[in-house]
């Protein structure tokens, strides 16, 4: 009887560190791109298994965030002087606040391929957090709209637009800034959006500033003996306490525009490298100082993406690259199982959910397959428009975001 009763507070627990109704922030409720959501549909097209379909105005790469009632994601008009917060009604697709949280008079430059505003914002709770770079953090209520705090704090030459998302860890959102300029970690209190800690790179990279900058999210793991955020940047992976910012421990990699978000698990923290010949590094997080020599379980350059981030599901770790091609590994030893070409491009990162999973491609198409040590496709799935975000599941719908729409998708 003890042992039921332990075993349904484990199945208990994993639920809630996932949910499967909520979706609040980049790769969903646990960072790493699963969700709990049951249901899901299989099949759709533009006239099929749409329950809503909202245009949305300028144009964002960040993903859509949900939870209760509400969708949210930021975009930019004018050209990029208008920062703003869009939030629609999750049964309905109504467009509820449409919001201008920061006015620029010129643009700042961006890559061809990247949006004024491609960091994913976080729910939680009545307050949902909006980035857009150096070009500001703010703080809203999501009853009213209103903007609880601004900050502008935080400062680096992205050169080519932002691209990393922010991190809650207890009452602090954690930031990546990894320019050609300046490179650092960060924290401000999410309460109020003061700076709390700022802890410069100590890892030496003697490039030209271009090869400087990176674009990921940070991510905080449980180790078992503590925490750690997990922040990738040009050349180096870091691990610090999330708390204060204190370098732990670092790893060297030859890569710089880091834009995939490491996932973890079976006691490794799965790194891909960025541009210059991706890379991909499993690395175990014992340790202090530099851990290059010792840390690195294996590492593979086959297939590895610049963008999209990998998935971790059971012992088979997923990678989608850039160029359409979907390589499966087993997460422990590095074994490759399988090479399936899927054709396209892709930036978006995929999910996993209802036991499949799902990779949205920059040409509308959305592939399923399912897990395991073979390829087997489920369904291909056409929409009009380009994805660059991510996908969200929460309860029974997906919510897929184009380069002009939002759909809620469900059975």
């Amino acid at each position: 009887m003890l042992a039921r009763l332990v075993l349904l507070v484990v199945l208990c627990t994993v639920s809630v560190a996932r949910g499967g109704d909520t979706w609040p922030q980049f790769r969903g409720p646990d960072g790493q791109g699963h969700s709990d959501s049951t249901g899901l549909p299989l099949q759709w097209s533009e006239t099929d298994h749409v329950a809503w379909m909202t245009e949305i105005p300028g144009q964002g790469w960040s993903s859509p965030v949900v939870s209760g009632n509400q969708v949210w994601m930021t975009t930019a008009t004018e050209k990029g002087c208008s920062l703003r917060a869009i939030c629609v009604d999750r049964a309905t697709g109504r467009l509820i606040h449409d919001l201008e949280i920061f006015h620029r008079e010129k643009p700042l430059e961006i890559h061809a391929t990247n949006s004024f505003a491609s960091p994913t914002p976080i729910l939680e709770g009545q307050r949902v957090y909006v980035h857009f770079g150096t070009m500001g953090t703010a703080c809203l209520d999501t009853k009213t709209g209103q903007v609880v705090w601004q900050s502008k704090e935080l400062q680096w030459d992205h050169q080519v637009g932002p691209g990393s998302s922010p991190t809650i860890y207890e009452d602090l959102l954690l930031f990546n800034c990894d320019g050609i300029d300046v490179q650092y970690g960060a924290a401000l209190n999410k309460h109020t959006g003061a700076l709390v800690w700022k802890t410069n790179r100590s890892g030496v990279i003697d490039k030209d500033p271009d090869r400087k900058k990176a674009f990921t999210t940070p991510f905080v793991i449980d180790d078992g003996q503590r925490k750690l955020a997990i922040m990738t940047a040009a050349e180096w992976v870091y691990a610090c306490d999330p708390r204060t910012g204190e370098e732990i421990w670092n790893v060297k990699h030859p890569g710089f525009s880091v834009a995939p978000r490491p996932v973890f698990g079976h006691g490794l923290i799965f790194v891909c490298t960025g541009y210059m010949l991706p890379e991909l590094f499993a690395i175990r997080p014992e340790g202090k100082g530099d851990v290059s020599e010792t840390n690195v379980a294996w590492k593979t350059g086959k297939g590895v993406p610049a963008k999209p981030s990998p998935l971790l599901v059971g012992d088979e770790l997923y990678l989608l690259s850039d160029a359409g091609v979907i390589t499966c590994y087993d997460a422990k030893t590095g074994k490759a199982h399988y090479r399936q070409r899927v054709g396209g491009d892709f930036s978006a990162s995929p999910i996993a959910a209802d036991g499949r999973i799902y990779c949205c491609a920059e040409d509308g198409r959305t592939i399923v397959f399912a897990p395991g040590k073979k390829y087997q496709e489920l369904a291909v799935n056409q929409l009009p428009g380009r994805f660059m975000a991510s996908p969200a599941a929460a309860g029974r719908s997906l919510f897929l975001r184009t380069d002009s729409r939002l759909y809620r998708i469900e059975e």
